[in-house]
């Protein structure tokens, strides 16, 4: 793991001061890339530019990309922050201590949701883990900036020792698994497994089997390759069917 291949992507952040603060506390932790989906309005104030002192290249350098899946799409590993995780949530220490393997040096993307709201489920759903900060009940809140800061010390201070540590494999990236996904969605429901009205269930079921498996981009071709032969077969057998009797 490098700070260079951790990203900070921000979804739909209400507050401009808060993205700019945030590009502050990545900076401080050695952190310089941001991708922020549906960016506020304001980043180019004078007083929101104040709160990313000495943090400007972070913040003039962050890319707006169209959605969640476009802002991961290069990562081999995508870690969603929410204040609703259950038990099975990493804390962010625990995030850096096995952020290197899992991701088997490719890219790591760290995913924060809006201040009010937090990520979608399905946003969450397009996550390989979760990350919960730890805080006191009795003021459990957490400023956006303030989470950035804690989640990228945990990486900064962990980097050291997991650089030591060479990476298991080459893992596939989130873009080629999804693309993969959508190939089989497509051939099980020509054959008749996939229910047509609520597909959802079950992809998602496969989707946490292929991010467990940690397939590699070899992998992931021989999937498209079954998929697409899968669907290449049913339709054949339905033309033939078709066909009348000679």
């Amino acid at each position: 793991m490098r700070l260079v291949d951790i990203v900070i992507v921000l979804m739909r952040p209400a507050r401009p001061a808060n993205v700019a603060a945030a590009c502050r506390a990545m900076k401080n932790m050695g952190l310089g890339t941001l991708r922020i989906v549906a960016p506020p309005d304001g980043l180019d104030a004078t007083e929101n530019r104040a709160l990313a002192h000495g943090a400007w290249d972070v913040l003039d350098g962050a890319t707006t990309p169209a959605t969640l899946l476009a802002a991961v799409s290069d990562s081999t590993l995508v870690v969603g922050t929410s204040g609703k995780a259950g038990k099975a949530a990493w804390t962010p220490r625990e995030l850096a201590g096995l952020a290197s393997e899992r991701a088997r040096g490719g890219r790591i993307a760290v995913v924060f949701g809006p201040e009010a709201s937090g990520l979608t489920t399905e946003e969450l759903a397009l996550c390989h883990a979760t990350v919960r900060i730890p805080s006191d009940e009795s003021h459990p809140s957490l400023n956006l900036a303030q989470a950035v800061l804690i989640v990228a010390y945990e990486l900064f201070v962990a980097v050291p020792a997991a650089a030591s540590q060479p990476p298991a494999g080459e893992l596939a990236k989130v873009g080629d698994l999804e693309t993969a996904l959508a190939e089989l969605q497509a051939a099980l429901l020509t054959v008749g497994y996939l229910n047509p009205q609520n597909p959802s269930p079950i992809l998602a079921e496969l989707r946490a089997l292929l991010v467990r498996a940690g397939p590699s981009p070899r992998e992931i071709a021989l999937l498209r390759g079954l998929a697409r032969q899968l669907g290449w077969a049913s339709r054949r057998r339905v033309a033939d069917a078709a066909e009348p009797d000679a």
